[in-house]
Parts: C-alpha cells; sequence; structure tokens
C-alpha cells in the first residue's frame, strides 16, 4: 500500500515514524510551509518535515491545495491512501479523490463531539470525563465523514491539555496501526456520524485564557488546566497579566466574598473567592519573569495580600 502522510506539528510526526517502524510505505508527505520561530523569526520547517527528511522522503509544502498543480502533483505519484492528521489546510474535492482509496483523518476526539480546530482544549474546558482518536473517511465538510474506528482515552480529574495532548499522541500512533492492519484484512465497517450530536471546538485565541472569576471554582479550574500550555490563563493584577499555571478547587460552594477577592495566603498557596467556591493558585507568573510558586512570589510582592483583587 502506497501512502501520502499529511500533518504538521509533533503529535503527527510521531504518526509518520510509527507507520515507518511498521514498515509501511510512505511515499510522500504534505506539510505546512516553514514558518518563522523564536525571538530570531527564522524559518523553521514542521516536525513532520523533519521526519520526513530523516527519512528520505519526498516533502511537498503547498500553502493551499486547491492549486491544478499540486493536484498534478499528488495523481502522479499514484498513492493507495492518504493519512491525514492534524495537517491544517482543507483538502478539496478533487484531492480526496485522488488516492485509490480515499483520504482518512486521524482526529483528536470522539466524534461527532468536538469537531475542528482545538478538540483536547474543548474536552478539559468542558469537563468530560473521555477523549481519544477517531479515525474517518474524509469527506468535504469539516470532520464529518464516516466514522471507521473509535479508541477512547479517559480524561483524568488533574489533567491538563498537554498530559492529554501526549497520551493521545501515544493513542495515535497505535490506533493507526492497528486500523491499518484491520483495513488491510477487511475488517471495518464504516458508519456514520449523527450529525445532530455534532459540537465544534473552535480555534482559540489569548483572549479566551482570561479568567472570569465570577464563574465556579470548578470552571475556572478547567480552564487553567485546559489552556496550559497555550495560551495559560492569565488574570490582571495591579495592572499586570498574571498568568496562571497550576491551580486547585478548595471548596467548590463555599465564600459569599467579591469574586477574585484573595482571601489567604499560606503555604499551600493563594486562596480566591470565585462566582461559587474557592481556588487554591499554586503557580503563577509575572510579565517578565519565570513561573513559581504563588508562596514564593507572595513573599517578593507586598500587593498580593489578602482583600487585594485579581479583575
Amino acid at each position: 500500500m502506497k501512502i501520502i502522510f499529511a500533518g504538521t506539528p509533533p503529535i503527527a510526526a510521531g504518526v509518520l515514524q510509527a507507520l515507518l517502524d511498521a514498515d509501511y510505505s510512505v511515499i510522500a508527505c504534505l506539510t505546512q510551509p516553514d514558518r518563522p520561530q523564536g525571538r530570531g523569526l527564522k524559518l523553521t520547517p514542521s516536525a513532520v518535515k523533519t521526519c520526513a527528511l530523516q527519512n528520505n522522503i519526498p516533502v511537498l509544502q503547498p500553502s493551499s491545495l486547491k492549486p491544478t498543480e499540486i493536484q498534478q502533483q499528488l495523481r502522479d505519484l499514484q498513492a493507495d491512501l492518504m493519512i491525514v492528521m492534524a495537517y491544517g489546510l482543507l483538502l478539496p474535492a478533487a484531492v480526496l479523490q485522488i488516492p485509490k482509496l480515499g483520504c482518512i483523518n486521524l482526529h483528536a476526539s470522539i466524534l461527532p463531539k468536538w469537531r475542528g480546530a482545538a478538540p483536547i482544549q474543548y474536552a478539559i474546558l468542558s469537563g468530560d470525563a473521555e477523549s481519544g482518536i477517531t479515525i474517518m473517511q474524509m469527506d468535504v465538510g469539516m470532520d464529518t465523514g464516516d466514522m471507521l474506528a473509535v479508541y477512547p482515552c479517559n480524561i483524568l480529574a488533574t489533567d491538563t491539555s498537554n498530559d492529554l495532548h501526549d497520551r493521545l499522541a501515544l493513542l495515535a500512533q497505535s490506533s493507526c496501526i492497528d486500523f491499518l492492519n484491520k483495513f488491510a484484512n477487511g475488517e471495518i465497517k464504516p458508519t456514520p456520524q449523527d450529525h445532530a450530536q455534532a459540537t465544534y471546538a473552535h480555534k482559540i485565541d489569548k483572549a479566551n485564557a482570561k479568567i472570569d472569576w465570577s464563574k465556579s471554582a470548578v470552571e475556572i479550574d478547567r480552564a487553567i488546566r485546559g489552556y496550559n500550555p497555550w495560551p495559560v490563563a492569565f488574570t490582571d493584577f495591579m495592572q499586570q497579566p498574571v498568568r496562571i499555571w497550576e491551580a486547585q478547587i478548595l471548596d467548590p460552594q463555599g465564600s459569599n466574598a467579591t469574586p477574585g477577592t484573595i482571601l489567604k495566603i499560606d503555604k499551600n498557596g493563594i486562596q480566591v473567592a470565585t462566582g461559587e467556591g474557592i481556588l487554591n493558585i499554586i503557580q503563577m507568573q509575572f510579565p517578565g519573569k519565570k513561573a513559581l510558586p504563588a508562596t514564593v512570589i507572595c513573599n517578593a510582592n507586598k500587593d498580593l495580600v489578602a482583600g487585594a483583587i485579581f479583575q
């Protein structure tokens, strides 16, 4: 089976390497163009491009798959299957029809829940008990194709998006190989999605991560975990944005104080009133400083005292 692999970030590169380790024939890789990164804004290849070049696989980096030239390049490869994970570009109908067996996508949720760009973050933000990898037959919609296989993964109460991402990355690798083995043996039966049950995980930006202290301690805890490691939940204090990296729910119901008010500071952290319950801040970061235990920061900042308010 001749495979084209399409993906960009490390989670996709892991799947590519798993395919190669299992001796699948990957004849070309599609990935996004090199992007400027770091303080020097040096053009940097994607994780998938790096993996492909290390394994002597040809790399294609179009900014769009709509031009007829790139579509003809893909036809010339005469691939049997295209495997897509976190590629970042839409595949037009003409491209979906190029591989003999079509295009399949590995999506980091149990569809039809959390279609779209940020399924891992939304699963944490919503307090879901389960996520997973869905392998689906691609069509022209946004994650709307028939499901071919589902591999579930539990979400722990302490999980950050980074924690869940890392477990799903490993699951994606094993599930892709398991799926291809079953696919080759004719064991896969497509299942249409229930579109009425669909939810969407829209693209996240930094503004989404501002903490609303009028929400419950449970919701704010989910936000802090869901936006870790990016864009990182933040609040304003003394007209400065303060990142909150880690917290815990002390009391899901107590406190009648104004939301955002510091109730107490002790060796365990900063206890803050919310719209419902008390949240304990464990690790935080002021602009231009390192992330540190909240109690260490309090020792050096005389404004962080009981009665002060996070905005």
